[in-house]
């Protein structure tokens, strides 16, 4: 399995990565480092994360040079709006301690405020501080309504997958767009480690459900960073390209879908 994806604008995108939301600041420098340590070259924070400085800092300790790793950060709901943004995007560089990033999101879908946030986003990306911009937690109306402004189409769109919420109307409609899926809450929160379907599965390939799951992801064509603040745990996540699922597992896993979500409804919030 090829581990980028190439994205709409041709920059290659690590297929796997480490997600940091909810990870505590004082454990994101160790998390982060033991990950590029072990490989991963995808790193996804957030402004509302509170963890941008200290992801730059684990970066830094990595020892692995920037140009080798692919980050991304997002901006949040209260930040939104055509000069705010801007602002916005500002501050996360500084905090992040970097020139650019790879990866710029649109972190929920807020009413009235996302296509100008967009504007502001678009310029950043002719600028050059970021490689490449998307959006998050947008249902498939949300870029239909994005794109009666923008310019620049969104190259990913960031939304809650696992096996019991697994987006299939959307993941076929951001494929028709060729904008890459990328998942948060791959592992469903924990909540899914102790499905019996997955842990027969899991068993037959003597792997971890984690592993499992993650491998679910990768051979649905869709990005994934799943969360681990545990060395041993970040470094067991990441081995899962020596194995393969058939045809059967996957249509097993496909059919726990029970269009179950654990995080906001991106119509529906108020955060």
């Amino acid at each position: 399995m090829e581990k980028t994806k190439k994205l709409a604008n041709g920059l290659e995108m690590p297929r796997f990565g480490l997600g940091v939301w909810r990870v505590d600041p004082e454990d994101a420098i160790n998390s982060v480092k033991w990950a590029i340590q072990a490989g991963y070259r995808l790193i996804d924070t957030a402004a509302i994360y509170k963890n941008e400085a200290e992801v730059g800092e684990g970066i830094r300790q990595s020892g692995v040079s920037r140009e080798e790793l692919f980050i991304t950060t997002k901006l949040w709901n209260a930040d939104q709006g055509y000069e705010t943004a801007h602002q916005a995007f500002d501050e996360s560089l500084k905090k992040l301690g970097l020139d650019y990033v790879d990866l710029y999101l649109i972190h929920w879908p807020v009413p009235g405020k996302f296509n100008d946030s967009w504007k502001a986003m678009e310029e950043v990306y002719e600028s050059g501080r970021a490689k490449a911009i998307g959006v998050s937690n947008f249902h498939q109306h949300h870029i239909e309504e994005l794109m009666t402004t923008a310019k620049i189409k969104p190259m990913v769109d960031q939304v809650e997958i696992h096996p019991t919420l697994t987006q299939e109307p959307l993941r076929k409609y951001l494929a028709s767009e060729n904008i890459a899926v990328e998942a948060w809450s791959p592992l469903g929160q924990g909540k899914i480690l102790s499905n019996p379907t997955l842990m027969k599965i899991a068993e037959t390939h003597q792997k971890s459900v984690a592993q499992v799951i993650i491998r679910w992801h990768l051979q649905s064509d869709i990005i994934v960073i799943p969360k681990s603040v545990h060395e041993n745990r970040i470094k067991e996540n990441f081995d899962v390209f020596d194995f393969e699922l058939s045809p059967d597992d996957m249509k097993e896993i496909d059919s726990l879908n029970i269009n179950e979500r654990l995080g906001g409804d991106p119509d529906n919030f108020n955060f």
